[in-house]
C-alpha cells in the first residue's frame, strides 16, 4: 500500500495533485500527457484522471493537446503575503532602481538553500538565462542569497553552505570559506556581488530589505551585462533603494 492510500483518500488526492504541480518548472512550463506521466511518477490512469480534475478546478489548463499550469493558481498565489505585502511595498524601490539603472533588477527571498524570485523588472536588453518569477536560483553563489545570507543566523548559513556547492562557472566560489569572506564584507560597503558566478557574461549587485523587527526579509538586485553592472557604481543606488524599500516594508507591517 502506498504512503497516499495508508493516508486516506483526501491526502492521497492531493499528494498526486501535488505531483502533477511539481513536475512542472521553468524549461517544462507545457507537457503532454506522456511527459506528465514521466515526470511526476504517477501512473498513467492516475494522472490523466487526476489532470482532468485539476483541470476542472481551475489548477491547470489545457488549451491543445498540453497540460500547463492554470490561471486560478496564479490568482490564489497573489493572495500571499510575500506577494501582497512584500512585492506591493517594494515595487515603487524597484521601478525607480530600474528607471535609474535602465538594468533589470530582482526582488527575492531566502526559501531553504535556495532564492525564490518574487519580483523582475526587465530591460529592453533580452536576459533569458536569468530566473524568471517564482524560479529559484542558489543562494550560495547569487548575490541576492549572499545580501540575505550576510545578516542571517549562523544556523541558516550552515544550511546553506552544507554539503556540495556546485561550479556554475569558472568564477563560482564553492569554498564555504571564500563565501564566508564574502558575506563578512558586506555588511561595510552595504552591498553583494555576483561576479559572473550564475552566468559568463552577468554580474549581480544586491542588497538587503529588513522588516520591522530589523531582521533580513528579501534582497533586491541589479543585474545585467558585466560590463554596466560595475558595482562601484551602482552599489550605492542599490543600496540606498534597499533602505528605502526597508522602511516602507516596515511602516506596513
Amino acid at each position: 500500500m502506498s504512503p497516499a492510500e495508508r493516508d486516506g483518500p483526501a491526502e492521497g488526492a492531493l499528494d498526486r495533485a501535488a505531483a502533477i504541480l511539481a513536475a512542472f518548472d521553468p524549461a517544462h512550463r507545457e507537457l503532454t500527457l506522456a511527459a506528465l506521466v514521466a515526470r511526476c511518477g504517477l501512473p498513467r490512469s492516475t494522472t490523466h484522471r487526476t489532470a482532468e480534475k485539476m483541470i476542472r478546478l481551475g489548477w491547470l489548463d489545457k488549451p491543445a493537446d498540453r497540460y500547463r499550469v492554470g490561471n486560478r493558481l496564479f490568482e490564489i498565489a497573489g493572495l500571499a503575503p510575500i506577494r501582497l505585502e512584500l512585492r506591493e511595498a517594494v515595487l515603487p524601490f524597484l521601478q525607480d532602481l530600474h528607471h535609474a539603472t535602465k538594468i533589470t533588477v530582482q526582488l527575492g527571498v531566502l526559501d531553504g538553500a535556495q532564492i525564490l524570485v518574487v519580483d523582475k523588472i526587465t530591460g529592453h536588453r533580452a536576459m533569458p538565462m536569468l530566473s524568471q518569477v517564482g524560479g529559484a536560483i542558489p543562494a550560495y553563489c547569487s548575490a541576492l542569497g549572499r545580501a540575505i545570507l550576510a545578516y542571517s543566523q549562523p544556523e541558516v548559513i550552515d544550511a546553506v553552505l552544507d554539503g556540495v556547492l556546485p561550479a556554475r562557472t569558472p568564477r563560482t566560489l564553492t569554498n564555504p570559506v571564500a563565501i564566508m569572506r564574502e558575506l563578512t564584507a558586506i555588511p561595510q560597503r552595504g552591498w553583494a556581488v555576483d561576479r559572473e558566478e550564475g552566468n559568463i557574461g552577468v554580474s549581480c549587485v544586491a542588497a538587503p530589505i529588513f522588516g520591522p523587527l530589523g531582521s533580513v526579509v528579501a534582497a533586491l538586485s541589479v543585474t545585467g551585462p558585466s560590463p554596466m553592472v560595475r558595482a562601484d557604481r551602482i552599489g550605492p543606488a542599490v543600496r540606498m533603494a534597499a533602505a528605502a524599500a526597508s522602511r516602507a516594508y516596515s511602516s506596513r507591517r
